[in-house]
């Protein structure tokens, strides 16, 4: 990728975004809108990430065609509901026409160092959630704080087959930074697997995406960055994009943070 070139980053930063409507008053109309800005013409975002109980009408908007995959979240944001609670939520949204789940872990239990609620979360939306569909887990970086209780963290949901690791909801006052995500990305290149990294929460700039990109190269490799192995979660990051496209004066990331 060519980090010098803002328009070559913009490019690789939509198709690697998670365009994201999270928010508390979300509503089906807000959320059909952010469907519909998916796909423009420069092309399509990876994916949109939406509350699972507007998936079945973004299924209905998309079709079963579209390049453009649905991601929703369970367990969020809080990450504090029973196991069976949270495979219920996700049986629901898969049957809906999720295509991915992004699943915030017991991160308090792993804070108060228990890792069996970790594991069993993880381990039991895995099941509900089999392959094809993608399975992201949320560690709440922020909240998790120490360096080695965040490695943990990614190195559990690696064990336990999640295919994604996420930084964060977005909801808590400290999200993706490029501390944690280094961490993180060392797990990934320590376990050798095919595994895909997202930071979400707080990204907002072309010249974010920049930054996380150039750290991805930094430690598993020019090409490794695609929509297959990288996400941003942002809904404030399209408008960015768009506007370093169209040669206009880029934007100031306005939206919300997730």
């Amino acid at each position: 990728m060519d980090l010098t070139s803002p328009k070559a980053v913009a490019l690789a930063a939509l198709s690697c975004l998670d365009l994201t409507e999270l928010g508390d008053a979300a509503t089906q109309e807000a959320t059909l809108a952010l469907v519909d800005r998916a796909v423009n013409d420069y092309g399509s975002v990876a994916a949109v990430c939406i509350w699972p109980r507007f998936v079945a009408a973004a299924r209905a908007r998309l079709g079963q065609s579209s390049p453009v995959r649905i991601a929703t979240v369970v367990n969020f944001p809080s990450g504090d509901l029973p196991v069976e609670e949270v495979v219920a939520e996700t049986v629901r949204a898969v049957a809906d026409g999720a295509d991915e789940i992004d699943l915030v872990i017991p991160w308090k239990a792993l804070i108060a160092g228990d890792e069996q609620p970790v594991r069993d979360m993880i381990r039991a939306v895995r099941v509900a959630a089999p392959a094809p569909v993608t399975l992201k887990t949320i560690l709440e970086t922020g909240e998790l704080k120490d360096p080695a209780l965040i490695s943990r963290a990614a190195d559990i949901a690696l064990e336990e087959q999640a295919d994604f690791i996420k930084t964060s909801t977005g909801k808590v006052e400290v999200n993706a930074t490029l501390e944690a995500a280094r961490i993180m990305l060392e797990v990934i290149q320590r376990s050798g697997r095919n595994v895909g990294f997202k930071p979400a929460g707080g990204i907002r700039t072309v010249d974010d995406a920049r930054a996380y990109f150039a750290l991805c190269e930094d430690i598993l490799g020019s090409g490794w960055v695609s929509p297959a192995t990288f996400r941003f979660g942002a809904s404030g990051l399209l408008g960015d994009i768009l506007a370093t496209l169209e040669g206009r004066s880029t934007a100031t990331g306005q939206g919300e943070a997730y």
